[in-house]
């Protein structure tokens, strides 16, 4: 029985922030979970670090991006880009500072 492509394409996606760029092809992203504390009820955020391919390595620190999980491409890397949801414009040293005013 050949499967549907619908079911084929069913991948993890997870949304997360560009911490790391340096290496080619390749970007790592900090993904955010907000869980329950099981016992006291205080909402705890945790983090986790995923390496993610970037074939155009389009992506740059501190964008929101969308990733999808893959086939393992190395030792690390089991994610892919899938969009850039938005670009964060970085501050240039010394704009906006009360010095200049």
């Amino acid at each position: 029985m050949p499967e549907t492509s619908a079911s084929r394409n069913h991948r993890k996606e997870r949304v997360g922030q560009v911490i790391g760029n340096r290496m080619a092809k390749t970007i790592v992203v900090r993904v955010e979970r907000r869980i329950r504390h099981p016992r006291f009820k205080k909402v705890l955020t945790r983090f986790k670090k995923l390496y993610a391919h970037d074939e155009q390595s389009a992506a740059r620190l501190g964008d929101r991006v969308r990733i999808a999980e893959t086939r393992p491409l190395s030792k690390l890397k089991n994610w892919r880009l899938v969009e850039i949801l938005d670009r964060h414009e970085p501050i240039e040293p010394g704009a906006g500072s009360a010095a200049e005013v």
